[in-house]
């Protein structure tokens, strides 16, 4: 009879030890050893070994390798196609992670229907929910059901039984942290079995040529949950974020062997499923206040896509011995600095102000070409001025207080063009010619003090 061991697997590392660390020795982390049991096989009763002995691939010079002229399939939904890097590739990995119910079944499913109307087969295999309940979700997003194969499974070796017989193009896993190898003594959503699992569904995918989309659950970190490797096996990561609170879903690479991982997709949620939203800063700044201080338009850029959001800051006296600082949509750390250069370098007197800072539409900006309009929404609150509406704002923040200079202005400057944006500022180029843009003014500037100045002659004291 094979004997019982508990070890334990560090969940980001995969690390094995014989007793419960409080941090992992390998990666250094705290806290990520989890208990998995584990078989010795006995010698009179072992076990054959069920794991394939590998493809059996020749090993060929790389000049004679074939590549295909389209590597990429069109998933019928354009947000997801930028993303992708214009679209599927055969015989690729894709994990799509992020929180319960952001959208990431729904989305998947209508993939699935645009990829089976244009003749492909298609295998869905949830380990989640019932044929039943997958039929039902399907009726609701009018979903193209010919060449659409549902199986209800979560052993592992059921379903490689499945796609052998069924061969399709294409194949969602939903998801894998529910499936399972039955030999293994772990229970599903183990170390192990993630792992064993995916290992086996990427070597299924580079043989066979089909394209295996998985679903995975994320912690409460906002990570996804199972072992580090797991990230490292797949060609593809993608990232939903947002939650069911919030009106737009966005849909970020953080991983991509086929293209760029800064595109973004904007998706909103409807009662017909998520639908892409191609117009981004049209919709991010619809419902954008008019006639009121603290609120600068800002032009960011996400991979090739530039796209207006709206930066809200609001400064109000503190009435407490340390005044407070709250922030949605950029780094806390950011702020604080920005704070102390404004203080330092402007002049503004922060230190009795309580500051509030958001960006509207829940949209994440982690890049530093939004602190020269950070600096302006709250200075623009502190001495209650509006800007124009026809203004907008660009640039890099320094320690002195200088404006540095940004990457791809030439295309931020169109897209504010495009939208009615007729006045930016934006950083002075040091030792270059500064080139004129028809149909916009350019209002340069080389220190933050100088943009304040320049935004009190531009703008006016709001109405009480």
């Amino acid at each position: 009879m094979a004997k019982v061991k508990s070890i334990y697997i560090c969940a980001n590392c995969g690390y094995e030890a014989p007793r419960w660390l409080g941090q992992c020795p390998d990666c250094g982390h705290w806290n990520t050893l989890e208990e998995s049991v584990k078989e010795q096989a006995s010698v009179s009763s072992s076990k054959p070994n069920k794991q394939r002995g590998g493809t059996g691939a020749n090993a060929l010079p790389l000049s004679q390798v074939e590549t295909g002229e389209e590597l990429h399939e069109s998933s019928g939904i354009e947000e997801f196609d930028r993303v992708l890097g214009g679209g599927i590739v055969e015989g690729s990995l894709l994990l799509i992670g992020g929180e319960p119910g952001v959208g990431k079944s729904t989305l998947l499913l209508q993939v699935c229907s645009h990829l089976c109307r244009r003749g492909k087969k298609v295998l869905y295999v949830s380990g989640e929910e019932s044929a039943r309940q997958l039929k039902m979700r399907a009726k609701r997003l009018k979903a193209h059901q010919d060449n659409l194969y549902i199986l209800a499974e979560n052993a592992m070796d059921a379903v490689e039984d499945k796609l052998s017989d069924l061969e399709p193009d294409y194949c969602v896993i939903d998801s894998i942290q529910t499936m399972y190898r039955p030999e293994m003594a772990s229970a599903p959503g183990s170390v192990s079995q993630v792992r064993e699992c995916a290992s086996l569904l990427m070597r299924y995918a580079k043989t066979s040529g089909c394209a295996v989309m998985l679903v995975g659950h994320v912690t409460k970190e906002g990570a996804i949950a199972g072992p580090r490797v797991l990230e490292h096996m797949v060609d593809v990561v993608l990232y939903f974020e947002g939650d069911y609170r919030r009106e737009y879903r966005l849909l970020r690479a953080v991983k991509n062997r086929f293209g760029s991982v800064n595109e973004l997709g904007i998706f909103e949620m409807t009662g017909e499923g998520m639908q892409a939203v191609k117009q981004a800063s049209e919709a991010l700044l619809s419902e954008r206040a008019r006639d009121a201080s603290g609120s600068v338009v800002f032009c960011a850029l996400e991979g090739t896509r530039p796209m207006l959001v709206d930066i809200q800051a609001l400064a109000s006296q503190s009435f407490y011995a340390s005044p407070r600082r709250m922030v949605n949509g950029v780094d806390y750390g950011r702020i604080n600095l920005l704070l102390a250069v404004l203080e330092k370098r402007a002049g503004l007197r922060l230190y009795n102000q309580d500051v509030y800072v958001n960006v509207a539409g829940g949209i994440s900006l982690n890049e530093p070409a939004a602190d020269l309009p950070l600096c302006l929404a709250v200075a623009s609150s502190l001495s209650d001025t509006t800007l124009p509406p026809n203004m907008a704002a660009v640039g890099e923040v320094g320690l002195a207080g200088e404006v540095r200079a940004v990457p791809q202005l030439d295309r931020r400057i169109a897209e504010c063009r495009r939208l009615g944006f007729t006045k930016i500022i934006c950083p002075k180029e040091r030792g270059k010619k500064q080139p004129a843009v028809d149909g916009v003014e350019l209002l340069r500037v080389e220190t933050v003090s100088q943009a304040i100045a320049l935004m009190h002659m531009q703008g006016k004291k709001a109405a009480k």
